[in-house]
């Protein structure tokens, strides 16, 4: 009997053949798209914000909570007061007072975009999607008052949310699959938003969600530039004396070359004398 060799890394029995299990399979596929610090710094952190408010707006006074949301709500006359801190700001409260449906709305949307492309171009998404869709939606809102097809006070109605960062990543996130999968997503997306526009009958959502959608679809060529992408490895380094094309030429190259110049040692090589 002959003893096996081992794998590096792996160990012994039972807990080589354990770890070799779960590292294959739909175990191994699950835990790499499980979000991590490491992985999604951005989706993690912007929940961690998020639900940092949303317990404040659970446990605090109502009226307090009411006055920082009314300062925080890009509303028409916000918007045309305090837009900066406006677009910020309304990012950072959900609509209501559940949190965990958006912990899986970033689960799936945001998340699964930033690991492709990255923390910084998974913000620049969000970020696009929430103001355009809420520059657009509100924008429509001031046009409509000033003539007169609706009442002023529709430039005061609370606007917050993370909705229009959310279906922007989805729209974003789309463009990155396979034909069939994409198809699949944007189909499922509309659907909801078609929903949405026919229970709610909102103006804002009605005109904000389907903006933040094409948002996320606008960003599809830019960002399939990074999709994927990983720093290349550094050229390896040829050894002193040889040339860098000979040392990167292939092993059996090289030892055909050199059988060719023992059996012909008086012969020149081709381009030189």
């Amino acid at each position: 009997m002959t003893d096996r060799q081992v794998p590096a890394g792996y160990g012994g029995p039972p807990y080589g053949m354990l770890r070799a299990g779960l590292r294959t399979g739909a175990v191994d596929w699950v835990l790499a798209r499980v979000p991590t610090l490491r992985r999604n710094p951005f989706a993690l952190g912007y929940l961690a914000v998020v639900g940092a408010t949303t317990t404040f707006a659970g446990l605090a006074d109502p009226e307090l909570v009411l006055r920082l949301q009314e300062a925080s709500s890009s509303d028409g006359h916000n918007l045309l007061q305090h837009p900066l801190r406006a677009l910020l700001f309304s990012g950072f409260w959900v609509a209501g007072p559940v949190w965990i449906p958006y912990l899986w709305a970033f689960a799936f949307t945001v998340a699964p975009l930033e690991r492709r492309v990255g923390p910084g171009r998974a913000a620049v998404v969000f970020a696009a999607g929430h103001v355009a869709a809420t520059l657009l939606s509100q924008g429509v809102v001031v046009a409509a008052v000033e003539t007169g097809r609706m009442e002023p006070a529709a430039m005061d109605h609370l606007d917050i949310g993370v909705s229009y960062g959310v279906l922007a990543s989805l729209g974003a996130l789309a463009g990155l699959l396979r034909p069939a999968g994409r198809v699949a997503v944007l189909a499922l997306a509309v659907a909801l938003i078609a929903d949405q526009i026919a229970t709610e009958r909102d103006l804002v959502t009605g005109i904000g969600h389907p903006a933040a959608l094409l948002a996320g679809v606008a960003l599809w060529r830019w960002l399939r530039r990074w999709d994927g992408h990983r720093p290349r490895r550094a050229p390896r380094r040829a050894p002193l004396g040889v040339p860098a094309e000979l040392s990167s030429r292939p092993a059996s190259a090289s030892a055909s070359a050199s059988a060719v110049r023992r059996a012909a040692p008086g012969s020149a090589w081709p381009g030189r004398s």
